[in-house]
């Protein structure tokens, strides 16, 4: 599906303005380069400028939620069903969302811009809001002009959406085919196009809502609402096969495994900068 765009007349990285390293950077990575140039100078500015504040703040406190839920895993086993799904989903957004804008600073330690993965999905006002503007966008900028556009352009918008919920779900079974080796169960092709059917059913509602003149809800209700149905729907369709027929333990021991290689690395670098720091103090008091 990746390899879609980089074919799209005047799109992606076929750009023949395109140096090498950010052709192989975007092909190898679910990345996106901001373009700084051209035209569009003041817009390209503020792109780049957004690009480059990313929140370290919001980095350390992606890692160290990250860090406690590794703790929390230890009790597992001692915790209610919603509870751990919960901590799964919460983990799934810190670890993208911390892991992705590492992958930007790489590329911009290099010299390339990066759009951002995420935008605050637990802010999204609306389904639409939350699947086309604000959760994983770099698969929304795929799927758009894979799928949404020419479905679109022949069947209609709603076709359109539902088609590209669809071939999310598909590729959401091959991956956890590729993770648990076992037959997918379409739950989590249900998931998305139970979500599919919701954009479409949003959209018709917000529109005759406008017809009659009536206000929409409150945005923090609104917001409330939209993590409810997503969290509900994920912990009826998306999280099962994840913690079916021992699959939950072996990730769990996975993420153990990564949870005491951090911990032996960092026990490792501090004993490595005390004895730099005693070596430096013998070698003073010796002169």
């Amino acid at each position: 599906m990746h390899l879609y765009t980089f074919f799209n007349e005047k799109r992606g990285p076929l750009d023949p303005a395109l140096p090498v390293l950010p052709f192989v950077f975007t092909t190898a990575l679910p990345v996106k380069l901001i373009r700084c140039c051209g035209t569009g100078a003041a817009a390209g500015a503020a792109a780049c400028s957004r690009a480059k504040s990313v929140s370290l703040v919001s980095c350390a406190v992606k890692a160290a939620v990250i860090a406690a839920i590794l703790h929390a895993y230890q009790y597992v086993n001692q915790l209610h069903l919603y509870i751990r799904l919960a901590l799964y989903g919460v983990h799934m957004y810190c670890f993208l969302d911390f892991l992705l804008p590492c992958i930007a600073a790489a590329g911009g330690a290099l010299g390339m811009e990066m759009e951002p993965q995420f935008d605050r999905p637990y802010l999204a006002s609306s389904l639409r809001d939350f699947w086309g503007r604000r959760w994983n966008l770099m698969v929304s900028a795929i799927l758009r002009p894979s799928v949404y556009d020419p479905v679109r352009a022949r069947a209609g918008k709603a076709p359109a959406v539902l088609a590209t919920f669809l071939v999310s779900g598909l590729m959401h079974e091959v991956t956890m085919y590729y993770l648990t080796l076992r037959p997918p169960t379409s739950e989590m092709t249900a998931f998305f196009l139970l979500h599919g059917v919701c954009c479409v059913a949003e959209e018709s509602c917000v529109r005759r809502w406008a017809e009659w003149g009536r206000r929409p809800p409150p945005r923090p209700v609104a917001t409330l609402l939209v993590v409810v149905f997503v969290a509900a729907t994920a912990f009826w369709l998306f999280f099962p096969p994840i913690c079916r027929e021992g699959t939950e333990e072996v990730l769990l021991e996975e993420w153990a495994a990564v949870g005491a290689f951090f911990n032996d690395a960092g026990r490792k670098l501090r004993m490595f900068s005390t004895s730099n720091l005693e070596s430096r103090h013998y070698s003073c008091c010796a002169s």
